[in-house]
């Protein structure tokens, strides 16, 4: 298993007044996405925040938005471990409708101490998790 998918209907209220998807709201459904993924490796935030106090923060986030998506889209998010280091995690994402391709991102999470903000080595349960998610092939790309 190497790619995580979620498919969600793009509500009337994640776009703008024209119809199409707003992109602060493209990020909120994005990390609802990288939630479900933590909740599906049995490492929900709620145990790691909670009983671990680990945190999972977004260290860098870059987009590129493709075609517009719009009120009533069905879209996939796929997102795919493209990288574990010591303490960062690297993931690609795409969004798709139908075959055809809407946005793009590259995202890092860190490990980290709740109470301290500091960077932590991941855990060997966490590790081995998201190693089943890891990417053989390359990343997704954005589109030119």
């Amino acid at each position: 298993m190497s790619t995580f998918r979620v498919e969600l209907t793009l509500r009337f209220g994640d776009c703008d007044p024209s119809g199409i998807a707003y992109f602060p709201t493209y990020l909120n459904l994005l990390n609802g996405v990288v939630e479900d993924f933590w909740r599906t490796l049995g490492h929900p935030w709620t145990q790691q925040i909670n009983e671990r106090s680990r945190g999972t923060p977004t260290a860098h986030l870059s987009c590129d938005f493709v075609r517009p998506s719009r009120f009533g889209d069905r879209l996939t998010f796929e997102l795919r471990v493209v990288r574990i280091g010591r303490t960062s995690l690297e993931l690609a994402h795409r969004v798709v409708c139908g075959s055809e391709v809407r946005w793009t991102a590259k995202q890092v999470l860190v490990s980290a101490d709740i109470s301290t903000g500091a960077a932590v080595p991941w855990q060997d349960d966490m590790r081995g998790a998201l190693e089943t998610f890891m990417e053989v092939e390359d990343a997704y790309e954005p589109a030119a």
